[in-house]
């Protein structure tokens, strides 16, 4: 490995912090379960000059997502539900729901399954998918309101129709929010609870939670960029700059009642690293087995028809990826739009946080950045960085 190709990881963080697009950037990668190349660059506040503190705070996401997606697996190892378990027999709210057509609605020709709503395939949307009609009812509803506990966030959803037939596409969604809430049923916990006593609790995180104690609030890193997440795909002309992002309205970090399942934690680099090391090994950090080996092999294979590739979020194409339980599996090397490897998985957050994980080559990145509705994919840019670098 030439010391000028592992020196590019790093400047990838410095490039876009002293353009002035973000605020500060950490990373840390792992090779062969071992510490490779890990760093950051740049200010917790990067208009006001405030530094960041030793592990600073971070609001994650979307990143939120395999947590909850790796919970509900555990259940299914439990035999306290199934894939194929109708989505209806937990929630009965979603029992008589209708998809929209052009001319008015029809009722579905299928359920709605417990693993549509792991891959995103069962009709819902988003309200910042600005060309999806359902998105728009998302929108004009008020999903983004953090005062909505989660269990009346998911009877609104359940009042809105579906996009579309219930297996027949892939569209990103609200599909997390409604899996978390059946958690919530089968156990009779709140989802914080539930995530706790499963998976931050074994895996010792100390600073994983949907909020963050006062005592804490200081190490929290500065949000950038859109103050709606309606707004995340509204993009502005470059050059991109530090505009103070306020996401308390739906996202707060004081809230000790708010949660939901697709966003909502605030993490750190260490305490992610661990969440990514277990969704590579299903195991705790002491050697516990907290997921099965199959299990994980099924989190991380791709579950979606050729027919409804390629998966799209808004305009942007996940060029050669496929989805599993748990985010996104690169399937196609002959698609991929930057380097990266077969079997290469993981996901992302709305405010410039990735991670990836790639099984073959026992590779771990975790990438973390504080800005919303970003035109600069750092995380990819990292994953370009440190595929160039290995010998």
């Amino acid at each position: 490995m030439a010391s000028d190709r592992f020196e590019r990881i790093a400047a990838v963080a410095k490039r876009h912090v002293d353009m002035g697009s973000l605020s500060g950037v950490e990373w840390n990668i792992l090779r062969g379960g071992q510490a490779w190349a890990a760093g950051r660059y740049g200010l917790a506040d990067g208009r006001t000059g405030v530094a960041m503190v030793e592990q600073p705070i971070y609001r994650i996401f979307s990143m939120t997502k395999p947590i909850v997606a790796a919970v509900a697996m555990m259940l299914i190892e439990q035999g306290k539900m199934r894939l194929f378990d109708p989505l209806s027999a937990y929630l009965p709210e979603f029992r008589n729901m209708q998809v929209l057509q052009a001319d008015g609605t029809m009722t579905p020709a299928g359920m709605i399954t417990i693993e549509h709503l792991f891959t995103h395939r069962a009709g819902f949307s988003y309200g910042f998918l600005r060309n999806c009609p359902v998105g728009e009812m998302y929108r004009q509803a008020d999903l983004r309101d953090a005062a909505m506990p989660l269990a009346a966030f998911v009877r609104k959803v359940a009042g809105l129709p579906l996009a579309f037939q219930p297996g027949t596409a892939w569209r990103y969604s609200v599909a997390t929010d409604v899996l978390a809430r059946v958690l919530e049923v089968v156990l009779g916990q709140d989802l914080p609870a539930i995530l706790q006593n499963y998976l931050l609790g074994p895996l010792g995180l100390k600073d994983t939670a949907f909020s963050v104690p006062l005592m804490e609030q200081h190490r929290l890193m500065a949000v950038f960029g859109k103050s709606n997440l309606d707004e995340s795909m509204m993009f502005d002309d470059l050059p991109q700059t530090l505009i103070p992002s306020d996401m308390t309205a739906e996202h707060p970090h004081d809230d000790p009642q708010f949660w939901r399942g697709g966003m909502g934690l605030f993490s750190t680099l260490d305490d992610y690293t661990k969440v990514a090391q277990f969704l590579h090994s299903g195991m705790a950090p002491d050697g516990a087995r907290l997921l099965s080996k199959a299990s994980i092999d099924m989190l991380w294979r791709d579950r979606i028809p050729t027919a409804q590739k390629p998966l799209m979020i808004g305009p942007f194409a996940m060029a050669g990826y496929g989805w599993g339980l748990g985010g996104r599996v690169m399937t196609d090397l002959s698609q991929a739009m930057v380097l990266t490897g077969m079997g290469e998985c993981g996901w992302a957050g709305a405010a410039s946080t990735y991670f990836w994980i790639d099984p073959k080559r026992n590779l771990i990145g975790v990438v973390l950045a504080q800005y919303i509705g970003s035109k600069i994919p750092i995380g990819e840019d990292f994953l370009t960085a440190v595929y160039q670098a290995l010998d």
